[in-house]
């Protein structure tokens, strides 16, 4: 069960103007569940996205980027689960641009507005004809208030579907953001999440959309990690219709900008933390900040150090205060030149270390309750400056492995 974390109420989900969602059973993988969605916006919506750096990237994620270099102009976007069409060659690409051009031609569009997305088994086919005949349902399913049955649909090994809302006013105008994102495993961001989509009605100049899109993930989807390895097709998606009485927001100075920056960021920090508390296995919901440093860098470094460490990850999972893992985390996240006897870290309100060594007044039972906790905070200073970093992670159990083990079958 996800730590702290429910299926979102369909009534906290706002309709956002200018998206309709259409989610249909294509029987990509399995039948008898929603696999198919389609998302239709607007004329004159825009996006921006930032994708994958692996790469083995997939052929919907080569594709996504060649069509939003065309001017971001977006009228759709059509989403897979099941088959992940990565490490498929030309023929996987082949079978992304048909799905685009089909459904340009249902919706009355030009394929270079359709984004394409897919998630599931990496190295297998993609079920083109079943996707394609999914299509014509998609559409008929269309509606404003479906962000929550679209949320279940994109999911694979997810085991609660992960939206959220926010609704701010600027100027006196109402402004609508809500976004969805599926993930559970495979999680190491190094730019977004798996899958994650947000639209607003705010407008928007394309330039500054993709400054934005890229702060955003910068503090959010970057910000998470299960268990270190950076899926094949990561996808993070602004969408901003314009639908809302607004003048456009051309740049950061506006004064406009921060609040809808801030609500953004707002949901897609509730969409990321969502995917590690539901870490495939996870029991513990873990945030670690290291601070003190000399830059964001290190301190980046030392708390994914932290965060990746299957000892430290195991041991929280056993509830075991066995926390010289966290030193030796510490001492192997990359900073050579650091001093141990300026190193202090904290579980929660628990002093563990003070100076390098372990602090006089820590008791193995203070240890011990802390990490019992559903959610555990471990905070770092390395004592040689100012910067700091989090990071979202969680704890590694018996089922982690028997998830993955059983991923295909």
């Amino acid at each position: 069960m996800p730590v702290n974390f429910a299926a979102p109420d369909p009534a906290s989900l706002f309709a956002v103007p200018g998206v309709e969602l259409g989610p249909a059973q294509a029987g990509i993988r399995k039948a008898g569940r929603y696999d198919l969605l389609v998302l239709r916006f607007a004329r004159g919506s825009l996006a921006a996205g930032v994708f994958t750096q692996n790469r083995f990237c997939a052929a919907p994620v080569l594709l996504c980027r060649e069509h939003l270099a065309a001017g971001g102009a977006l009228r759709a976007l059509v989403v897979n689960t099941g088959n992940a069409n990565a490490g498929t060659g030309e023929p996987g690409l082949a079978h992304a641009r048909q799905t685009c051009a089909e459904l340009a031609r249902l919706v009355g569009c030009a394929p270079q507005e359709v984004l394409p997305f897919s998630t599931g088994v990496i190295m297998e086919p993609l079920p083109i004809d079943r996707v394609l005949a999914g299509l014509p349902a998609c559409l008929a399913a269309l509606a404003p208030n479906q962000w929550a049955l679209a949320a279940q649909c994109i999911m694979t090994t997810d085991t609660v579907p992960k939206a959220a809302s926010r609704r701010i006013e600027i100027d006196g105008v109402a402004l609508t953001i809500t976004g969805i994102a599926k993930g559970a495993g495979m999680i190491q961001p190094n730019m977004a999440t798996m899958l994650g989509f947000i639209a607003t009605d705010a407008p928007v100049a394309p330039a500054l959309l993709q400054t934005m899109t890229r702060e955003v993930a910068a503090t959010s989807f970057n910000r998470i990690t299960v268990d270190g390895d950076t899926s094949t097709n990561d996808s993070f998606v602004i969408v901003a219709t314009g639908q809302a009485r607004l003048a456009p927001i051309v740049n950061a100075a506006d004064g406009r900008y921060a609040p809808l920056l801030q609500a953004l960021t707002e949901v897609a920090q509730t969409l990321a933390q969502a995917i590690v508390r539901d870490g495939e296995g996870a029991t513990k919901f873990i945030t670690i900040t290291v601070g003190g440093g000399r830059d964001f860098a290190e301190c980046d470094r030392i708390a994914r150090q932290i965060a990746h460490s299957p000892l430290v990850k195991t041991a929280f999972f056993a509830s075991d205060p066995n926390l010289g893992r966290i030193v030796c985390a510490i001492g192997n996240g990359g900073a050579a030149d650091l001093d141990p006897n300026r190193v202090s870290f904290w579980l929660d309100d628990v002093r563990v270390v003070e100076r390098g060594g372990r602090a006089a007044s820590y008791r193995e039972e203070d240890g011990a309750r802390v990490m019992r906790q559903p959610e555990i905070t471990v905070r770092v200073d390395l004592g040689r400056g100012t910067a700091s970093a989090t990071v979202w992670t969680c704890d590694f159990s018996h089922d982690y492995v028997s998830i993955n083990a059983d991923y295909r079958s």
